[in-house]
């Protein structure tokens, strides 16, 4: 059995974003609170961006800057994202941005 590298690992961890995102979080269920965005940063240089609203929660590979300000975010390496997605660590261990409120409505949310 081969051994994974440090960059197919970091892989792993980009695509455990994106799937626990599109699989866990996006959703036509109506978002209970008022409309917010949410942006998510991986230091290994990806970013999604979460809309939330009365349609749902949508979810987006942001692929450039200046698509506009989120109310929160959180930054972390891919592992530590997934880590506190599946709420393995606190979200403390991310570096969050914005309104802490919506991030923890959102960890509430079960849609």
């Amino acid at each position: 059995m081969a051994v994974a590298g440090k960059g197919d690992l970091v892989s792993v961890a980009l695509d455990g974003v994106e799937e626990f995102q599109v699989t866990c979080c996006a959703t036509t269920d109506a978002w209970p609170h008022e409309p917010a965005v949410v942006d998510y940063h991986a230091t290994e240089g990806r970013s999604w961006r979460l809309r939330l609203s009365g349609d749902g929660a949508r979810v987006a590979r942001l692929s450039a800057p200046g698509a506009g300000p989120a109310d929160a975010s959180a930054r972390g390496t891919a592992n530590d994202l997934v880590l506190a997605f599946y709420g393995r660590i606190p979200l403390e261990f991310l570096e969050l941005d914005g309104d802490r409120r919506v991030l923890d409505q959102l960890v509430a949310w079960e849609p």
